[in-house]
């Protein structure tokens, strides 16, 4: 994250960590991973292998870190949020993890050979970023960015971002996978890449009525929320999905882009 400000004028990076801090137990309980064929494509196209040195940025749980562990490369994770990095310790306690943040990142020049971004380059999408991605890329180095979205051509699916008012949500609100071509807006920000490759699939992630619950109190600006607020919109939660049985399951759309260091 970075000190940029939104809507509201509230710095992203305060909002983010206040959201994310609040919410980073439901967020490891509610969250969903990526689908398995996206995590290959990324480790084909980033560069991501036996051998190599990879930095998972902006890290959260590490729900992507663990992913890449099954690829033999070396792992790397920086997050700056203290109760995220918590949760990662706990779930994938054998990578290291520092604090820091996308414009600052605690790693030196040219010391990894890819570095991924899994559901948060919206945060930070500045062109200071880019170059200080580029900065601790080695030459040809790749970056990798990764998005789930909710698929709301389900028509509950629909109604559950009715619920949260996705389509209102924050006045500081911040582009995001459907709103966005990552693959226009990397080129966009500049700095030493190249062409922006994409990759298209879906997800569907099982869940029960508990971690739908902690999948919708996760999202950042309901983490803020107060006690009460929050209580109301999971009984809602659950009255939505009561018919849906005690397990179903939550579809995605998953998207995926890749582009290397140039130079």
């Amino acid at each position: 994250m970075t000190s940029d400000t939104g809507r509201s004028g509230e710095p992203l990076a305060e909002v983010a960590a206040q959201g994310f801090g609040a919410g980073a137990d439901a967020y490891e309980r509610g969250r969903p991973g990526y689908p398995a064929d996206v995590v290959e494509w990324l480790c084909e196209h980033v560069g991501i292998g036996p051998g190599r040195d990879v930095l998972d940025l902006a890290a959260g749980t590490g729900k992507l870190t663990r992913l890449l562990l099954r690829s033999g490369a070396r792992l790397v994770a920086v997050e700056p949020v203290e109760e995220m990095r918590a949760q990662f310790r706990q779930a994938v306690a054998d990578v290291e993890i520092h604090d820091g943040t996308a414009d600052a990142i605690p790693l030196a020049d040219g010391s990894v050979d890819a570095v991924t971004v899994a559901q948060a380059f919206h945060w930070f999408d500045r062109p200071e970023v880019v170059v200080e991605i580029g900065r601790v890329l080695r030459p040809d180095g790749g970056l990798g960015l990764v998005f789930n979205e909710r698929d709301v051509r389900e028509p509950w699916v629909a109604e559950l971002s009715r619920l949260i008012r996705w389509d209102e949500r924050q006045r500081w609100r911040v582009p995001y996978t459907v709103e966005t071509d990552w693959s226009a807006r990397l080129i966009e920000l500049g700095g030493p890449f190249a062409e922006v490759e994409r990759y298209d699939t879906t997800y569907r992630q099982t869940l029960d009525p508990d971690t739908i619950v902690d999948r919708v109190l996760s999202t950042s600006y309901i983490a803020r929320q107060d006690d009460q607020a929050k209580a109301r919109l999971a009984e809602q939660v659950r009255d939505l999905v009561a018919p849906l049985g005690p397990s179903f399951e939550l579809p995605y759309v998953t998207v995926a882009y890749a582009t290397h260091r140039t130079g």
